[in-house]
């Protein structure tokens, strides 16, 4: 994948720059490899980093299904740090003690537009209404590329949680807006995470 985006964009040194952790190593199998569909995992916060990492990942996943005819998923994860919850309890009406838990961003408000549409109005946006804000934004930054998409709210510790959507998704990467392995979250992320973790390339603005 990124060898293809190398030769698109004439650069010789994404994969240096990109990789923040490597693939883990698998079983040697000798039977033929089936073109399976493929899932990219975004962390994703609205931050211009995050759009970034975002935009690369619908590229290359564009790239690969005109290359291999694969069914390919991106998928946006927005995690809402535990201890940001926990400053309003009421809205989540669940105890401080409730361990994390996922929602389908249909089930959040629909006061989106509103927000949206009314900038000027001083209203109070809850966290839950941020989020669904911020997941929106995915969504439709996702209607540009026409493909698979989809989108998760998390709540807890953001490592912890892009863990536990890697894992069920059975991700082949994720999509960070980081540009260094020295970035606390991969660190945090450390070495046994399941899947090869790219971040965005230093020489993304020349």
């Amino acid at each position: 994948m990124l060898a293809r985006l190398q030769s698109a964009t004439g650069r010789d040194n994404l994969i240096e720059q990109m990789v923040l952790l490597p693939e883990p190593k698998k079983p040697f199998s000798k039977e033929p490899q089936q073109v399976k569909a493929v899932n990219l995992i975004v962390a994703y916060d609205a931050s211009p980093n995050s759009h970034t990492a975002l935009d690369i990942a619908f590229w290359i996943a564009h790239q690969t299904r005109l290359a291999t005819n694969a069914e390919v998923t991106v998928q946006a994860v927005y995690v809402l740090e535990q201890n940001q919850s926990n400053q309003y309890p009421n809205v989540l009406s669940l105890p401080i003690q409730q361990p994390p838990f996922e929602c389908q961003i249909s089930e959040i408000s629909q006061s989106t537009t509103q927000v949206l549409t009314q900038p000027q109005l001083q209203t109070v946006v809850t966290p839950l209404q941020q989020a669904d804000i911020i997941l929106w934004q995915a969504r439709s930054l996702a209607e540009e590329w026409q493909g698979c998409f989809k989108s998760h709210l998390r709540f807890g510790c953001i490592s912890t949680e892009l863990k536990k959507v890697v894992e069920s998704e059975a991700a082949d990467i994720l999509f960070v807006g980081c540009n260094s392995v020295n970035h606390p979250m991969i660190k945090a992320l450390n070495s046994n995470f399941p899947c090869a973790v790219l971040g965005i390339p230093n020489c993304i603005d020349e």
